[in-house]
């Protein structure tokens, strides 16, 4: 989420590491990794700490994506932790977040995991599933990892197959942004939470009629805006280790944006196109393409360096219960770790410490300890910063339950719904074609 750097993205930093396997390469990897840590640490993980001298000398590995910025604030909360716990040093490996991932399924395979990792909904699940994380229940309930200030969904949207995966180490949610200055200069209503689809359509329409700028852009592309629409059919993205949708409804959801197309609320195939590939800095709301753009709530601060106008946000349209305290991104324990006590201190000193919360700010999301986040409201300089906060603290309060983290092959469902979107947006399928061949390539991405 983060005022230099996007939780879910990194940018290029300047200490590249080995050569990453190809992707496709990496579900065989974590198999590996099963295997290496069943053999290699199995034995470890039966009390090791229990027994162990307090204060003997610890030096506990963490891996992490981002970049320069994120680095620095990270190395320093991590001197905190050090100057508190003088026997507790790191051996701290970062990079870009392209690569990150293959190169944390090679450390594993290999048998030489970190003992702590960032990891996002992608492959939390995954790793999970294949017995590679810590299950931190019983330090969740015996308060040495203090979830108390947490929104009861964020930290729910760690568990998987009833183990607590991974703890969040920032929140976001769905964001709808929008252009108030140009909704003001001509006199325009501005869209509020709690309306539905059809009316933000509506909407959207009358702001390209009297402006000549697309009202919306068109997320049917965008897997958050679909997710938020199929809760509010009772529905979900997933159900168990399957799909939560059908063709039907995927048919339904292309429809409703083929509708507002053919209105001219959105803007052209080609545009679309432009708002479905670009980072956050470059959005349509901020090029001034589109007087709306469907983001992450708590990337307010990049998208307002980028435009001089005033911008706002909200929630996506319908419920907005159908929305969650999502985790940004999640730090996960080595199950197999020696020094599995002390790297779960350390996500607690992280998330918890208001020392360490202070440093880190927004760069990980917003902080996931509700108490220090307005400690941290209050501190920051940054207007969109403070608006981020208070949006998605007015938001909190009509969160519903969190669902179930993603399954394996989250990040295809995800890149197949833009091709299908895509298909329709430019007119190459029908609505219901399109939905067949997304709803074929995600049953063989879950498989």
């Amino acid at each position: 989420m983060h005022p230099a750097t996007s939780p879910t993205t990194g940018t290029p930093v300047g200490r590249p590491h080995a050569t990453p396997l190809p992707r496709r390469r990496l579900l065989r990897g974590l198999l590996a990794a099963t295997v290496a840590a069943t053999l290699l640490f199995g034995a470890a993980a039966c009390g090791d700490d229990d027994a162990a001298d307090p204060n003997a000398p610890v030096k506990l590995s963490i891996f992490w994506w981002g970049g320069d910025a994120r680095a620095k604030l990270t190395e320093d909360a991590l001197a905190l932790y050090t100057r508190k716990h003088p026997n507790v040093t790191f051996e701290k490996t970062w990079q870009a977040n392209q690569g990150y991932f293959d190169k944390l399924a090679t450390l594993t395979a290999g048998g030489n995991p970190p003992d702590l990792f960032q990891i996002d909904d992608n492959y939390l699940a995954e790793y999970a599933a294949r017995n590679t994380t810590l299950d931190l229940t019983s330090y969740q309930k015996s308060g040495k990892l203090d979830t108390a200030t947490f929104p009861k969904s964020l930290w729910q949207y760690g568990v998987v197959d009833g183990k607590l995966a991974g703890l969040a180490a920032g929140e976001n949610t769905q964001g709808l942004v929008y252009n108030k200055t140009l909704l003001a200069k001509h006199n325009l209503p501005e869209p509020t939470t709690g309306m539905s689809w059809e009316q933000h359509i509506a909407w959207a329409e009358g702001v390209s009629a009297k402006t000549g700028v697309p009202g919306t852009q068109d997320p049917s592309a965008d897997y958050k805006a679909f997710w938020v629409w199929l809760r509010q059919q009772g529905k979900d993205l997933y159900k168990g280790k399957d799909l939560g949708f059908t063709v039907e409804d995927v048919t339904a959801w292309f429809d409703l944006w083929k509708g507002a197309r053919d209105r001219k609320a959105t803007p052209t195939a080609d545009v679309i196109h432009e708002g479905n590939s670009s980072d956050v800095t470059k959005q349509l709301v901020v090029t001034g393409k589109s007087a709306t753009s469907w983001v992450w709530a708590n990337q307010m601060p990049d998208l307002k360096k980028n435009t001089k106008d005033e911008l706002g946000v909200i929630a996506y349209p319908g419920d907005p219960s159908a929305q969650w305290a999502r985790a940004s991104m999640y730090w996960s324990v080595f199950k197999g770790s020696k020094n599995r006590d002390v790297a779960v201190d350390v996500i607690n000193f992280l998330v918890n410490d208001r020392g360490a919360v202070t440093l880190l700010g927004t760069d990980r999301g917003l902080p996931s300890n509700l108490d220090l986040r307005q400690v941290v409201s209050d501190g920051t300089t940054d207007p969109a910063m403070k608006q981020s906060i208070a949006v998605e603290a007015e938001l909190t309060q009509k969160f519903g339950e969190s669902p179930q983290v993603p399954i394996k092959g989250h990040s295809t469902v995800k890149s197949e719904l833009v091709k299908a979107a895509e298909s329709a947006q430019y007119g190459r399928a029908t609505s219901a074609r399109a939905a067949a061949q997304f709803l074929e390539a995600c049953k063989g991405a879950i498989a």
